[in-house]
């Protein structure tokens, strides 16, 4: 992991909030309401409960886990959280197909309606 999250593919599969992603893949960021190691370690645990998905890398400023679909596909999702800015960055992408039914830009969605909930 770098300073930056991975680009999204040409396709329509994937959403990113960084700096530089075509309009078809761009989504805000999450917002950092208050202390934003205690807002990342909350959102850490609203992933990490989430069904069908798996934790796979995590340190203090990034998390990544891949979510499984109903049809066991997988795809990224990952955050890296930038204090100095007072946001959290995110992507997610589908590994397979060119189309992906808005399932990433939905679950980032309900991620974020559930992190400004909790």
């Amino acid at each position: 992991m770098g300073d930056r999250l991975k680009p999204c593919w040409r396709w329509n599969n994937c959403v990113c909030s960084e700096e530089g992603a075509a309009p078809i893949h761009g989504i805000e960021p999450f917002a950092v309401q208050g202390d934003p190691e205690i807002v990342f370690a909350r959102l850490k645990v609203l992933v990490a409960a989430m069904e069908r998905t798996r934790v796979v890398d995590e340190t203090d400023e990034y998390l990544h886990a891949v979510c499984r679909t109903l049809l066991r596909f997988g795809d990224d999702l990952e955050f890296r959280l930038c204090p100095t800015e007072g946001v959290i960055h995110v992507r997610s992408q589908a590994r397979i197909g060119v189309f992906d039914h808005h399932v990433n830009r939905q679950r980032v969605e309900a991620l974020r309606r559930q992190l400004a909930s909790a």
